[in-house]
């Protein structure tokens, strides 16, 4: 394979950025986006001085990719470095136990995702002091004072709270913490969290950035050099790495990355108003719904609103109800997929949400088709 040197980018848009980000240079008779490469090892004389030389470290097929979801997460600016790991919870777990030591205090948010409270246990465990506060109402700030890492997630999974990055970043820059910002949920394409003053953006790819469900990714970009050099030292400690295979369905995926998330978005929406008008209350959340309490600060610092939409049914048996009754939405975990999935939230025990509280991520499926489905579904489990 040939070195994949960096591809200049057109000045443009989300589209031309998603499909074109991270190939190399192109070379005759070579593919545009060179498939995945499986090597444990590679031919070595001499002093280890090149950039490959053992697959625990690097990777080229990685390299493609980590350099496409840099472009994506932070266009134009150099010195940004992005790192891609085997999971979501793999890359979050690299910057909070990077960055964080016994004696520490670190400040997460209360109605995050909810592997956190797993996160928190070791974290104490291991002698770091854990704050907690909710997302909405920028209410982490409240508990920031001596904190070292100010961890936030916006919007909030599954509730969909919307925080200020931008005054959180700058109010943690002043006391002293680095900032990270879990994008999982907006995908670089609605918003990008080191313009708005993150230290660490960072994501499950697993999610809307690839698509499809088929695969298992995380990453992390940030631009301090010292604290991302202590991120890539936690990936070779743990050997926490995505295999060949699934870094190559990733860059892949990215090309549709744009469509996806203009249709997603544009689908979500409609299913919100539906929601929202059905005769029922629901409690209906999306950021993207001007009555939400979240779009005021969401439509500052977010270009998408993501797919995630969340409502609440009377009941956990009204709720199993309606998910049996859909016919175009499977119950399945996870978001962010072409297909539409839906879910009981409360079956997993880790958020604080009622009974009855559904977690719908909407696909590209046609919105009249969705919309009607869903609606149906409130009707015929209403009885």
């Amino acid at each position: 394979m040939s070195d994949p040197g960096p591809q200049g980018l057109p000045s443009g848009g989300d589209g031309t950025r998603a499909v074109r980000a991270g190939l190399p240079e192109p070379v005759k008779y070579e593919p545009t986006l060179p498939g995945p490469v499986f090597a444990a090892h590679f031919h070595l004389p001499g002093e280890p001085t090149g950039p490959y030389t053992y697959g625990r470290d690097e990777n080229p097929t990685w390299t493609l990719l980590e350099r496409a979801v840099g472009e994506l997460e932070a266009p134009g600016e150099d010195g940004v470095e992005t790192l891609v790991f085997a999971s979501g919870m793999a890359a979050v777990s690299s910057v909070l136990f990077s960055q964080l030591r016994s004696g520490d205090a670190v400040v997460l948010p209360g109605d995050g995702y909810q592997a956190l409270p797993l996160v928190r246990a070791q974290l104490e465990a291991y002698g770091v002091e854990v704050r907690t506060a909710p997302t909405g109402g920028n209410a982490q700030l409240d508990v920031l004072d001596g904190a070292k890492l100010l961890w936030i997630e916006t919007p909030s999974n599954p509730g969909l709270d919307v925080c200020d990055i931008r005054r959180l970043a700058s109010e943690a820059h002043a006391r002293g913490a680095l900032v990270a910002v879990d994008n999982t949920l907006a995908t670089p394409l609605g918003q990008r969290p080191l313009e708005l003053g993150a230290d660490f953006s960072v994501a499950s790819g697993t999610k809307q950035l690839t698509g499809h469900g088929d695969l298992l990714l995380g990453y992390v970009t940030g631009r301090d050099a010292e604290a991302m050099s202590a991120v890539r030292r936690w990936r070779k400690i743990v050997g926490a790495i995505p295999g060949p295979m699934e870094a190559w369905l990733a860059h892949r995926s990215l090309a549709t990355l744009h469509l996806r998330a203009e249709r997603q978005s544009a689908n979500a929406l409609a299913v919100a108003e539906a929601l929202r008008d059905w005769p029922e209350e629901l409690g209906v959340r999306y950021p993207g719904l001007p009555t939400d309490p979240s779009h005021p600060i969401a439509s500052k610092q977010m270009r998408r609103y993501g797919c995630v939409v969340s409502f609440t049914l009377p009941t956990r048996t009204r709720a199993e109800r309606f998910l049996d009754t859909l016919r175009l939405v499977d119950d399945a975990t996870s978001f962010g997929g072409v297909r539409s999935t839906a879910e009981r939230r409360g079956r997993w025990g880790g958020d604080a949400v009622p009974e009855g509280f559904i977690r719908m991520s909407v696909g590209a499926e046609d919105p009249e088709d969705l919309v009607a489905d869903v609606q149906r579904a409130l009707d015929e489990s209403a009885g």
